[in-house]
Formats: structure tokens, C-alpha cells, sequence
């Protein structure tokens, strides 16, 4: 049998899809890890990059620690919170921290850099027309950075999506178990399985960016404004006057 009718195989044996080791079990501690690492990073990284970028201080130390933290491998960070004493160890804030640390550095550069790239003659008229800092925050900077904020969390939900699998190597949940079974069983690697747990993430991580690519889409002022008027606009086709009149 080749790999692809083994792959095939493995997808169509139900033990796969039921239990605590199925794949829907598997899917929602997966995308549980995923939602809530991304949420507490959404709350942290976001209202700090609109600040910083609303008021134009301390920006590059924003963005050169997100730098720092995108080079530090998460796996090593999850790594020492397991063996660090109570309340981490192996427990669900020790993944959460990790991937957590994870999402922010796009979030928070993305953020930061799409409020200081807002048109700066749209803010001064905003000022101009009386509108204090904070409705200048909320009505102008906010709605014309919401595309690049939102690619931002974009970029960290797929990459938490597709880092979380590494969480079953310190025995916690997710997808990842399904990987980490297939390597060093009794009977060696299950080739078979291992490639139909890559697949399962690699379909489910494009997923998720396709879905956010959409919402980031939404969220775009400017687009949204072109699409209204494109809608409304009304096509004025000629009017065809042949055979009024009577005949010559």
C-alpha cells in the first residue's frame, strides 16, 4: 500500500475521530489554546500600540522588544515554564504564557505601525474641527489603522495555530498529540499518520488566515467605502428610441 492510500486509510478508520485522542477532541483543546493565547494577547498588545502610536513615544522600544520576542523560540519558553515551581509547571498558564508571548510581537508592531501610517492631514483636520485626543483616537486613527491591526492578528493567529502543535511534546493537548503518537511507537514511526497530522493543521492554519483575510478585508474603511459606492451607483444605460414615431 503507498503512502497515499495509507494517509487516505488513516483518515477513514473512525477510531481517529472518536475518543479522547479523536481528532474533534484533539481540534477543540487545540483551537481552545489558540483562541485564549491570542485574546490575552489582542487585550495586552493592542490598547498599548494605540497609545503608542497615538502619541508617537516610545515606539521603537515597542518595536525592538517585539523583535526580541520573535526571536525567542517558544518551545524554550514553554520548556522553562514546565519546570518552573507552582502556579506553571505543566498546567495550562504555563502553555498560555508561552503562546501568549507569542502572538504579541506582531500584534503590537502592526498596531503600532498602522496608527503612525494614518494620514496625518486627516488627524490634523480631526483636531481642527474640535475633536478631543481621544475621539481623534477612536473616530479617525482607529478605523483608518484597523486593516493593519488586523493583519496583525492575523499573522499571530496562524502562527500560534501552527506553534501550539508543539505543546503535546511537554504532554499537553491539541493537534500536535497526533504527531507526537506517530513517532517512536512500538512498531517504529507511522509515516501515515504523521503526514495526515501535518495535513490537518497545515488545511486548518490556512483556513483560519483565509477566514481573518476576509475580516481583515471588512474592517478596511476605505475599501468598505469603495464597495458602498460602487453598489450604489446607478448605471444609466441608453434609451433606445428606434421605432418611436411613425413611419417615413
Amino acid at each position: 500500500m503507498n503512502v497515499v492510500a495509507e494517509v487516505a486509510a488513516w483518515f477513514a478508520d473512525p477510531a481517529n475521530w472518536s475518543g479522547s485522542a479523536g481528532i474533534p477532541v484533539l481540534l477543540v483543546q487545540h483551537l481552545g489554546y489558540t483562541a485564549a493565547a491570542l485574546g490575552l494577547a489582542v487585550a495586552l498588545a493592542v490598547p498599548l500600540g494605540l497609545v503608542l502610536g497615538h502619541t508617537g513615544r516610545g515606539g521603537f522600544l515597542a518595536i525592538q522588544v517585539s523583535n526580541i520576542g520573535r526571536a525567542v523560540p517558544t518551545l524554550a519558553v514553554l520548556t522553562i515554564l514546565v519546570l518552573m515551581p507552582p502556579p506553571f509547571q505543566r498546567s495550562t498558564l504555563s502553555a498560555l504564557v508561552a503562546f501568549t508571548l507569542f502572538a504579541i510581537p506582531p500584534i503590537l508592531t502592526n498596531t503600532y505601525v498602522g496608527m503612525r501610517e494614518v494620514d496625518r492631514g486627516a488627524v490634523d483636520a480631526a483636531r481642527g474641527m474640535g475633536m478631543s485626543g481621544l475621539q481623534v483616537l477612536r473616530r479617525v486613527e482607529l478605523p483608518l489603522a484597523a486593516p493593519l491591526l488586523m493583519n496583525g492578528v492575523r499573522q499571530a493567529a496562524v502562527q500560534v495555530f501552527a506553534t501550539v502543535s508543539i505543546a503535546a511534546i511537554a504532554a499537553f493537548g491539541g493537534l500536535g498529540r497526533i504527531l507526537t503518537a506517530a513517532v517512536g511507537g512500538v512498531g517504529g514511526t507511522d509515516v501515515a499518520q504523521l503526514i495526515a497530522g501535518a495535513l490537518v493543521i497545515a488545511v486548518l492554519a490556512v483556513a483560519i488566515d483565509a477566514l481573518l483575510a476576509l475580516a481583515a478585508r471588512a474592517a478596511d474603511p476605505v475599501a468598505r467605502a469603495r464597495r458602498e459606492r460602487s453598489s450604489s451607483r446607478v448605471v444609466e444605460l441608453p434609451v433606445d428610441h428606434a421605432g418611436q414615431g411613425g413611419l417615413a
